[in-house]
């Protein structure tokens, strides 16, 4: 049976509305913890223009095919083993990544290691599209998202919401200028990087 994730409904729709605008130059995506794969073949399915790669760390993969098995969409591919924390190198480049709920409960040092991978992934002006919740100014910005973020620490004490400012400092560290900012449902974000021209 097909895993599945009920918020990936109640998000997907709001999403595409800002990668429609933010992709719309790109012709390849990586997604970063494609979890269940409900995204990818979504937005795979609405933009058939885009080549979208799924990746994962390996126990996720199952679920991810067959999804894909499902949809059959050509320009989805089956899923890279990825693992942020392991992964030092992605063999392809792209032209734009989408990572979704995955900062928040990564440790601050994974978060650390995903920012640089993706500096040395993207192609010169690509993109970065990171969803979830974040803290602006060092702050929750509702009260449901620090009660989330008081449930993520008692589960790990190394998860939690993380400050856009600090993300902001690590994109800068690899090479990924500030961009776009955009509000979603449930007090989520979508924060965009884009990649500096390379020499």
């Amino acid at each position: 049976m097909k895993p599945d994730a009920p918020a990936t409904r109640r998000n997907r729709d709001a999403i595409l509305t800002v990668l429609k605008t933010e992709f719309v130059d790109a012709t390849s995506v990586l997604e970063i913890g494609s979890g269940t794969g409900q995204h990818a073949v979504y937005f795979g399915g609405a933009m058939p223009n885009l080549e979208w790669q799924t990746s994962d760390r390996s126990e996720n993969h199952e679920g991810i095919s067959l999804w894909l098995a499902d949809k059959k969409l050509s320009n989805v591919k089956p899923p890279l083993t990825l693992d942020v924390t392991t992964t030092n190198r992605v063999s392809a480049s792209y032209d734009a990544i989408f990572s979704a709920n995955t900062a928040h409960i990564m440790s601050f040092s994974a978060v650390k290691k995903m920012f640089r991978l993706i500096g040395e992934t993207l192609q010169a002006h690509g993109v970065f599209c990171l969803y979830g919740p974040f803290n602006v100014g060092g702050k929750f910005t509702s009260k449901s998202n620090e009660e989330f973020n008081q449930m993520l620490k008692r589960q790990n004490p190394e998860m939690g919401i993380r400050d856009l400012e600090t993300l902001n400092e690590l994109a800068l560290e690899n090479g990924l200028i500030v961009g776009n900012r955009y509000a979603m449902p449930a007090n989520n974000m979508i924060v965009i990087w884009r990649q500096g021209a390379r020499g």
